[in-house]
């Protein structure tokens, strides 16, 4: 047996990209940031923040290009894939994406609770997470 499931809270990097398939198919994608915070041996407060590359399909991505913007805090419960293209130049590059089944849009930016992107009643929010203009990809 094996599983592949992943559940994240974090906040939207950028606003979401959505382009279409040449069969019509939406897909969405952003980054989305989660950040740990504990304290050194010494007492100091460190903080680590892990990017994510997220793929969301079909009416949900419609839904996240519509409601979801830069900061936005989202749920997101997915799958782990890596995926290999070759570059302008020509070199192998490896990229790791979460591919979304589901997506909840949770409070923040001046919002209370939020709606899942098929319209469901969200759960109050967690407090934000971390986000960075300097987004690696």
């Amino acid at each position: 047996m094996s599983v592949n499931r992943v559940m994240l809270i974090g906040n939207l990097g950028k606003d979401p990209e959505v382009r279409f398939t040449p069969s019509g198919r939406a897909v969405a994608r952003f980054p989305l940031a989660t950040s740990e915070v504990w304290n050194d041996a010494e007492g100091q407060r460190q903080e680590r923040t892990e990017w994510h590359n997220i793929v969301v399909w079909g009416k949900q991505a419609e839904t996240c290009g519509q409601y979801l913007a830069k900061g936005r805090q989202v749920y997101i419960e997915g799958s782990i894939r890596t995926r290999q293209y070759d570059d302008k130049e020509g070199n192998r590059r490896y990229i790791t994406e979460i591919i979304a089944q589901r997506v909840q849009f949770l409070g923040g930016r001046g919002t209370e609770g939020g709606r899942s992107a098929s319209g469901e009643e969200a759960p109050p929010a967690a407090p934000p997470a971390g986000e960075d203009d300097d987004i690696p990809f």
